[in-house]
């Protein structure tokens, strides 16, 4: 299948690439104006997606296990994080079937990911270099030659500009089928780079935590739970989940499920009826019963207060039906 689009979106609770195998939970965490793009081309066997955003954030990904991922940090100032580890220079993620992981942004970001079937790229592995490439068990860094990174990116970038500024010229199978032929071999090329982080097993484990934390909150995110009620829920000690909140998410976790309660009362907010709803209900509904000082989060959280967000209508963002 052929197809791309691009969109734009004003509210982190509307970006969505389900359409595209992937779950985004997106958390603010600085006080500034937000701006998303998505940018995404379908090339046969191969998807290309590429987004900017403008904002520092947490965001919790989960990709569908029907198919493989390859992240690509593209803007590396400041450095970004991911699942706990700050990516380097030239460093790729290849991530396992159906991974959940945290990615942290410290300022505006620009990132890409790729996805294909894991049977195409064991066959064009072994075209190509001779090697049955698999899935790996955990997200494997890679560091490629600077060279084959280089291409890559070029590539991807290449295919991305176009479906934004020609998107009937990518569209055209013949088009397509060679930047497609381009980038498998390009991937595979980086694919058989060194590992960057050999212990995958701690990486792991610790990934798995995280996971379960956002379960937990999830599963409680219309109550206010201290953070020893999160730590029994999570099962692990609380020394052992502060580190983890530090490492992946850089704040507590406390802090982290109350961001997470405002951005859930900020998306409640603007789709609700102003004619019956109120600040207070809505508020009250996500565990803030200091109503005061609920207030003032909301202020420091998003630059407006609560009754600004108060409308009667949903970004315009959700009329594109590809990211439903």
């Amino acid at each position: 299948m052929v197809g791309c689009g691009t969109t734009t979106f004003t509210e982190p609770g509307d970006c969505r690439l389900n359409a595209l195998g992937v779950r985004v939970n997106l958390v603010l965490t600085a006080c500034t104006k937000f701006k998303a793009r998505v940018t995404w081309a379908h090339l046969g066997r191969l998807t290309l997606v590429r987004c900017n955003n403008s904002v520092a954030h947490v965001a919790f990904l989960a990709f569908t296990p029907k198919s493989l991922f390859i992240s690509l940090p593209i803007r590396r100032d400041p450095p970004a994080i991911w699942a706990g580890v700050e990516m380097l220079q030239r460093d790729i993620v290849q991530h396992s079937l159906g991974e959940r992981f945290h990615q942290r942004a410290r300022g505006a970001s620009r990132w890409g990911l790729i996805s294909v079937s894991a049977e195409d790229l064991a066959d064009y592995g072994w075209t190509i270099a001779r090697l049955r490439l698999k899935p790996p068990p955990a997200a494997k860094f890679l560091r490629p030659h600077s060279k084959a990174i280089s291409n890559l990116l070029r590539l991807h970038g290449q295919a991305c500009r176009l479906v934004e500024t020609d998107g009937d010229l990518i569209a055209h199978p013949e088009v397509a089928r060679a930047l497609e032929q381009e980038l498998l071999h390009a991937l595979v090329t980086c694919l058989t780079g060194e590992e960057a982080h050999r212990n995958t097993g701690t990486r792991r484990h610790r990934a798995e935590i995280m996971a379960k934390f956002e379960e937990v909150l999830a599963s409680h995110e219309l109550a206010r739970c201290a953070v020893p009620e999160l730590v029994a829920a999570v099962g692990v000690p609380e020394r052992n989940l502060r580190l983890y909140c530090s490492q992946f998410l850089g704040m507590s976790p406390g802090r982290y499920a109350r961001l997470r309660r405002l951005h859930l009362v900020r998306a409640a907010l603007r789709r609700a009826d102003t004619a019956t709803a109120s600040v207070g209900s809505i508020a009250r509904q996500y565990g803030f019963s200091e109503l005061g000082r609920f207030a003032v989060l909301y202020r420091l959280a998003f630059g407006e207060k609560p009754s600004t967000s108060l409308r009667g209508f949903r970004s315009a963002a959700l009329a594109f039906s590809e990211f439903a």
